[in-house]
């Protein structure tokens, strides 16, 4: 379990992180590499990463650490999960909806999960058996931090659902998983056929889009979804959102039902509908 003086650090962590984030996203011109995968990383996710990784070599020299674009630094017991930028499409293009993402995970556990979205003055937090929590940014004394809390029951067939990202970006696998919940939800957001990976369609907009927040499991965590599934997906992409969403009421897992970051599915969900999905998630397979 991390002490506050963990909770403190990871602010001050994405408060570095919002500082660097901003200069580079008023900016004109926001440089930009594409990666051997086809996606792009702008100078401000190497930029963050560098100095994150730094600030926590300095303060915590014995953890281990795993960036998207650097990869693992050290072995040790505790190990801190970083996304720079998460939405790095959203910040290339001038959209708000983009953040830095924290997890510090201690003997394979995620025992914290932040979400630092300095453009659309919101962070999103949470500790195991303290609740889930978001306030705005920048914070002053009078702003109030207010939980997150997530209703529980729910019915498959009438159930609201996001999934990322859309069928030209998944395999074979995953689109017939995404085509059985799509069929047997009441909504999809986005609204696609989620078994036609028809390379010729233009890119849809993120779940998260025109919502106030960032990630598509931030909309189970503040209600305005039931559940996100999260397809070929890195552990710097899920762990922050773990205790966020689970401190909320909700449930995590993978697609065979595991709590795991490493297996590139995340599916998250209200209490009571989560079983259900993976049981059509499971027929698919």
């Amino acid at each position: 379990m991390p002490d506050s003086a963990d909770l403190t650090f990871a602010h001050h962590l994405a408060d570095q992180a919002a500082s660097i984030g901003h200069q580079h996203w008023r900016a004109d011109e926001r440089a930009v590499q594409i990666k051997g995968d086809g996606s792009p990383v702008s100078a401000a996710d190497l930029e963050i990463e560098e100095a994150l990784l730094r600030r926590i070599h300095e303060q915590y020299p014995d953890d281990a650490i795993v960036g998207e674009e650097s990869g693992a630094h050290g072995q040790g017991r505790r190990r801190w999960i970083i996304d720079a930028i998460d939405g790095t499409a959203s910040f290339l293009a001038g959209d708000p909806e983009w953040s830095t993402l924290i997890a510090l995970e201690d003997d394979g556990r995620i025992t914290l999960g932040m979400v630092s979205a300095p453009a659309l003055g919101r962070r999103w937090w949470a500790l195991p058996s303290h609740g889930a929590w978001t306030k705005p940014l920048p914070a002053h004394p009078s702003d109030p931090t207010q939980p997150l809390r997530i209703s529980e029951g729910g019915n498959a067939a009438e159930s609201a659902l996001g999934i990322w990202p859309p069928p030209t970006r998944l395999n074979k696998a995953h689109r017939a998983v995404a085509a059985a919940l799509a069929a047997r939800t009441a909504r999809t957001t986005p609204t696609l056929e989620w078994s036609n990976a028809d390379h010729t369609a233009p890119l849809p907009k993120k779940p998260s889009t025109g919502s106030g927040t960032c990630h598509g499991a931030l909309l189970v965590a503040t209600g305005q979804l039931d559940a996100f599934l999260l397809l070929g997906a890195g552990p710097w992409d899920i762990a922050a959102l773990i205790p966020i969403v689970q401190e909320a009421g909700g449930v995590f897992s993978d697609l065979s039902g595991q709590q795991r970051t490493d297996t590139g599915a995340a599916l998250f969900a209200r209490p009571g509908l989560h079983d259900q999905l993976l049981d059509i998630a499971a027929s698919a397979r």
